[in-house]
């Protein structure tokens, strides 16, 4: 994976030493330089920045402080001719403390430990990703594998739930709570007792009824507000 890297310094000499590293290292890919740390609070708000390389004593704001104030902040190096800011660098996090001047030996040692960092970082959202696309559920006395997007509708049946996606439909004994409460709520929306809906599977609404396909799925009155509200808000384009 090619890393987002930006340079804060107030130093030029020391920006354009970090710039010809940086330039030497395959996987790293400078997007950004500033000479202050405010000027730099936009590109990290875009969440495009893997990578922050900070001097710590710059006017107006050091770069403790500002790291400390971003809600999203990226992995940090620390670049400074302090060696005496060590401990106040690792206890927010930062993956390496760099004092100058910096050797491109020392330099290039702290740029794996980011690799390493990240790409574990990357593994780890790639896996949380693809465990939240499907669930399996027990049908036909084997373990059914759904896929959340594939599924249309829920339907409760008594001491059974179907699960209706767009090419079968499958027959569970779950009971239709703990099926509503393990479903996410951002997706799936209950519109009656007895149905939950995938809320991007809707064709139209008519009335009290809900078009997803052929299907015809009533809502109930006591919900239709709540209904319309989730499916509407924000995407009712009108005059």
């Amino acid at each position: 994976m090619a890393i987002n890297c930006i340079i804060i310094d107030d130093e030029p000499l020391a920006r354009a030493g970090l710039k010809e590293y940086i330039a030497d290292i395959d996987f790293f890919n400078l997007i950004g330089e500033f000479d202050n740390a405010l000027a730099a609070t936009e590109i990290l708000g875009s969440g495009q920045v893997h990578l922050l390389f900070l001097d710590i004593q710059m006017p107006k704001i050091t770069g403790i402080y500002f790291f400390k104030t971003l809600a999203n902040p990226p992995a940090l190096i620390f670049t400074t001719a302090y060696p005496q800011y060590a401990l106040d660098g690792f206890e927010v996090n930062a993956l390496d403390y760099l004092v100058k001047p910096i050797s491109f030996e020392r330099f290039y040692k702290a740029a794996l430990k980011a690799k390493e960092f990240l790409g574990q970082k990357q593994n780890n959202k790639d896996v949380q990703e693809t465990a939240s696309t499907y669930f399996f559920i027990k049908a036909d006395n084997s373990l059914v594998k759904i896929m959340y997007a594939d599924v249309l509708f829920v339907e409760a049946l008594q001491n059974y739930v179907t699960i209706h996606t767009a090419t079968k439909k499958y027959i569970s004994y779950l009971t239709f709570k703990s099926v509503e409460e393990y479903l996410p709520v951002d997706t799936f929306i209950k519109v009656h007792k007895s149905f939950i809906i995938a809320a991007n599977r809707v064709d139209s609404i008519d009335g009290n009824e809900i078009h997803i396909g052929q299907h015809r799925i009533p809502i109930s009155r006591t919900l239709k507000d709540e209904v319309m509200e989730k499916l509407l808000n924000g995407k009712f384009l009108k005059r």
